[in-house]
This record gives structure tokens, C-alpha cells and sequence, in this order.
């Protein structure tokens, strides 16, 4: 295949990475940004640390792969990227190592105050990297200030209300995820004030959810390759169907369903983001002459070829390891038999 080919072929793989990623790292966030709302006692923490203990350090493995796929597909993108959004990538780090700290150490001591520290430590942490990555990710798709000396673009820049919009949509979805996961992996109380308050949390996503679609449409150059190409716009629309149906599957009662749904709304919508930005990867809002695409930014014919046979090798073993994962803790978690995170 040519390079051009294989650098096409790439930056779908880098899409699909990052879509892989939000919606599975979706629900596990979501945990935690419920977590000190709906535990009442000790054993119902444990119930909730359990919802995601087997899963979230598995579901970094594809913002791991898709931050290296990056770097080796993409150098060029991968050096200006952590260059002009090194403030709040690093934001992201340092809130993904208090998430992690946090549900590792609640329950190391008894100390009432240790825990109460660490409980909220891990709440904010992943309010926050839900917020960043949302933020991040709405000013990629809108466009950086980008010009002949690079970018100029600071962290208050990128809290514009925009790149907000995209944060809060990020969190509403993630929020609503965590919400309807639990609802479906445990029994009991849980159980009921989870199920409950995702159909709050629904209005309150879907409500988002409608002015970031406004949003993304008035104030990023997103539209362009639909407008060009029609047919592209059943994905945004099928993202918006997918969303909807959360709500019908609510009013059945069917938990998977409605978790399955969402899943879909959030792969789509970032896939959303995805086709609208082809064939940039760095949009400039300054120039368009200034935006970096993908064919600038690829490695080499050699590099590209070695690297997609070593991921239609190894991807698959991956997906067939979550999904075992999956099956081997199928079982509902009751307050009984909950062991919190590695007890």
C-alpha cells in the first residue's frame, strides 16, 4: 500500500482508538464522579469500587495505544500536540494519578478523615479528566491559534465557551454512563438511587448534549466534509438516535440497553469529531494554510506498514481479553458479597 493509503488507513485507527477509549473509560469515570453520592456505608463502596475494579485500569490500555499510535504514526502531530496543549494534558495526568491513588487508597485505613480525603480525592480526579478531555478534544475540533510561530494558545484560551460545552458534554455523558452501569452491575439500594438518578441525568445530557450539536455546527468548520459528502451525516444523526433510545430502554427498564445505547451516542459523536476533522489532525483558526494534516504529519511508508501489521495482530488480542474480562465477572455485585477493589 502506499504511504498515502496507510496514512489514511492510520488516522481511522487513531480515531477509532480514542472512540474505543471515551466510551469504555466513560462509565468507569461516571463511577467516580457518583461515587460519594450514591454510597450510604462502607459495604455500598465497595459495591461501587467493584463496578469498575476488574475494568478501568483495562480501558487505559487504548488511551495508552492511542497516545503511542500517535507518536509513531503521526511524530509530527504527536511533538506540536503535547507542545500546545501541554498545560492541560498534563492537568489530565496529574488528575488521572489522583483518580487511581484514590480508589487504590480509600480503604487502606480506617481513619475516617483518610478516607473521606481519598473518596473525594478520586471524585475529582475524575470530574476533572472527564471536564479536560472534553475541553481538549472540542478545541482540537474547533481549531487552535496556529500560525507561522506556532500556537499561541494558553489554558484560559482553551476555556472558551466552546471548548466548556465540550467539557460539560463530556461530563453529563460520562456521568450518565457511570449511573446506568452501576444500575446494571449490582443489586440492592445501589442499585435503585442509580437507575433513578440516571433518568435525571439523562434530561440533564440530552439537554447538553442538544447545544453542543448547535455549537460544534455555528462555531467549528466541522460541517464542511458533511455538507460535502451528505451521506456522512447519518453518523451525527444515528449518535442523536442512540441517545434517545437511552431514554425509551430507561422507561422499559432495561439496564443493558440503555447503557449499550449511550455507548453507541458517545463512539459516534467522537466519530463525529473525527470525520468532520479529516484530513486535519492540528486545526488552526487562525489560517487554514497553518492547520497540520494527516498526510504532513505521517511517519514513513516503512514505519506505517510495520505498524499496522503489528496492530491487526495484536488489537484483536485485546478485544478478546476485555471481553473475557467481561465474562469472568459477569456476576451482579450485592451488598453481601462485595469486595471493593483488590480485598
Amino acid at each position: 500500500m502506499s504511504q498515502e493509503v496507510l496514512a489514511i488507513i492510520w488516522f481511522a485507527l487513531w480515531a477509532v482508538l480514542w472512540m474505543v477509549y471515551f466510551a469504555l473509560d466513560g462509565y468507569t469515570l461516571g463511577t467516580g464522579i457518583l461515587f460519594p453520592f450514591l454510597s450510604k456505608s462502607k459495604q455500598e463502596e465497595l459495591q461501587l469500587q467493584e463496578t469498575i475494579g476488574p475494568y478501568w485500569n483495562v480501558n487505559e490500555v487504548w488511551v495508552i495505544t492511542a497516545g503511542g499510535a500517535t507518536f509513531a504514526a503521526f511524530p509530527l502531530t504527536y511533538a506540536l500536540m503535547f507542545s500546545y496543549l501541554y498545560v492541560p494534558l498534563f492537568l489530565i495526568l496529574f488528575a488521572l494519578f489522583f483518580r487511581a491513588i484514590g480508589l487504590e487508597f480509600m480503604h487502606k485505613h480506617e481513619d475516617p478523615k483518610w478516607k473521606t480525603f481519598w473518596k473525594w480525592a478520586f471524585f475529582a480526579g475524575s470530574a476533572a479528566v472527564a471536564l479536560l478531555w472534553g475541553v481538549a478534544f472540542a478545541n482540537l475540533f474547533q481549531g487552535l491559534l496556529i500560525d507561522a510561530n506556532g500556537s499561541s494558545d494558553t489554558l484560559l484560551t482553551l476555556l472558551n465557551p466552546y471548548g466548556l460545552i465540550g467539557g460539560l458534554t463530556f461530563v453529563s455523558l460520562f456521568a450518565l454512563s457511570g449511573s446506568l452501569w452501576i444500575a446494571f452491575k449490582v443489586k440492592g439500594d445501589v442499585e435503585e438511587r442509580a437507575w433513578k438518578l440516571s433518568k435525571t441525568l439523562w434530561a440533564v445530557a440530552a439537554a447538553i448534549y442538544g447545544i453542543f450539536l448547535i455549537a460544534t455546527a455555528a462555531m467549528t468548520p466541522l460541517l464542511h466534509n458533511f455538507v460535502t459528502y451528505p451521506v456522512l451525516f447519518l453518523v451525527p444523526a444515528l449518535a442523536l438516535a442512540a441517545l434517545l433510545l437511552v431514554r425509551f430502554y430507561q422507561n422499559k427498564g432495561r439496564k443493558l440497553a440503555a447503557f449499550l445505547s449511550l455507548f453507541g451516542t458517545i463512539l459516534l459523536t467522537v466519530a463525529t469529531g473525527f470525520i468532520g476533522l479529516f484530513p486535519n489532525m492540528l486545526l488552526s483558526k487562525i489560517d487554514p494554510k497553518y492547520s497540520i494534516t494527516l498526510f504532513q504529519a505521517a511517519a514513513s511508508q516503512k514505519t506505517l506498514t510495520i505498524m499496522f501489521i503489528v496492530a491487526v495482530v495484536m488489537v484483536p488480542i485485546i478485544i478478546a481479553y476485555q471481553l473475557w474480562t467481561y465474562f469472568l465477572f459477569k456476576e451482579k455485585i450485592t451488598i453481601q458479597n462485595a469486595r471493593g477493589y483488590h480485598q
